[in-house]
């Protein structure tokens, strides 16, 4: 029998009867919903939101919280499966549904009050209110506790001031969780799309995550009430917390990006005649395809012991680290590879290797950038810091 090309492992296998479920209903929507529109969505610049309330129907958002808030209650690899089959569609639309899960639906679970629990998070996991998540800044980057954005106590409530860079959803967003220097370390807020003094500004003329909605936030003394400040975490933990979960989901997220881009590029290459005969027939093509597929592989085991791990509980950051640095340098190159083998055809947004490319100029880099999960891998293995 011949193998699944895009699952030589048959990990498939592996799943449970659940996981697998999950799988196939996200990748029907992918297929049915997503890519018939997504190209033109990337090229016109353009998060096709009419999508959210279907996504939310399907139980995608913060998938993994408990069902008594109106979440799916899956477990970590399903979440892990969500990603990948999102990001087959696009970077964008995966984007999307990690920060509302990962980086807003779980703060607010994992740090905030019963009271904002009911609040906010049946309303998230409906799609009726969308969050973004307020962490970089402009000269930060890599180094969030440099922060300059601050709050402070002025009464009852809180005086927010400062701004933050590269927001996804920032102009969608109904709220945003922004984490500020306060005098008692760095702590939570839910900002509401009206206080006054708090606006975004849409990010333009990005040749990646086109589909997407990227802001800059800024806060002028916007008004916090007690309410909204996540009460149980502080410190650099609380925004780390987030990214963790993130960075977990987009461990799986390539790997769909990298599955699509071999489908395309396989199929494409058995159909190009080239000197008498399909560019697949030839030695070059073939070990650029056996080269894709073994990469591949490699980050589908990768990720789905991750979920293991993470499912029972001993899952550590570093670990994250390894397979988000491994997985999206898989994808990144593996995107490039089918864009040539495409040909001429592979610069234009008919085909998806040159969208997931570009894609993946961001998710390379956002949620720790490549060097930075290499030196976290460093630092484990010397015990010495070298950031």
């Amino acid at each position: 029998m011949a193998l699944n090309p895009y699952d030589l492992y048959d990990v498939r296998s592996l799943l449970s009867e659940e996981e697998r479920a999950v799988q196939d209903s996200v990748a029907r929507f992918v297929d049915e919903r997503v890519l018939p529109i997504i190209g033109e969505c990337f090229e016109q610049g353009r998060f096709p939101k009419e999508l959210v309330p279907e996504i939310a129907g399907l139980g995608l958002l913060g998938s993994t919280l408990p069902e008594q808030y109106g979440c799916a209650g899956l477990n970590y690899v399903s979440y892990g499966l969500i990603c990948q089959e999102l990001e087959r569609g696009d970077s964008g639309l995966r984007s999307f549904a990690s920060v509302q899960s990962s980086l807003c639906m779980y703060p607010i679970h994992a740090y905030g009050s019963e009271e904002q629990r009911q609040r906010w998070l049946p309303k998230m996991a409906a799609g009726e209110v969308i969050g973004c998540f307020g962490l970089t800044e402009a000269h930060g980057g890599s180094d969030p506790a440099s922060m300059k954005t601050h709050a402070k106590r002025d009464g009852g409530d809180w005086l927010l001031n400062g701004s933050k860079m590269w927001i996804t959803n920032g102009n969608l967003a109904d709220i945003a969780i922004v984490w500020a220097q306060t005098d008692d370390g760095i702590q939570g807020f839910v900002v509401e799309k009206g206080f006054a003094g708090f606006t975004a500004q849409e990010i333009k003329k990005k040749m990646s995550l086109r589909a997407s909605v990227t802001s800059a936030l800024f806060f002028d003394n916007v008004r916090v009430p007690e309410a909204n400040r996540l009460p149980n975490v502080k410190g650099l933990k609380g925004p780390l917390g987030c990214l963790t979960q993130a960075r977990y989901g987009i461990t799986w997220g390539p790997i769909g990006a990298a599955i699509a881009c071999l489908d395309e590029a396989l199929n494409y290459s058995k159909e190009r005649i080239l000197f008498g005969r399909p560019v697949a027939a030839t030695q070059s093509a073939q070990l650029k395809l056996a080269d894709m597929a073994r990469r591949i592989t490699t980050a589908q085991l990768l990720s789905l012991q991750l979920g293991r791990l993470k499912d029972a509980g001993t899952m550590q950051p570093q670990q994250v680290s390894l397979a988000k640095w491994n997985n999206c340098r898989m994808a990144i190159d593996i995107a490039r590879e089918c864009r040539d083998l495409l040909g001429g055809a592979g610069i234009t947004t008919e085909h998806a290797a040159i969208r997931h490319a570009l894609n993946l100029e961001s998710v390379i880099t956002y949620e720790g950038t490549e060097t930075v999960h290499q030196l976290v891998i460093g630092r484990e293995l010397t015990g010495l810091n070298a950031f």
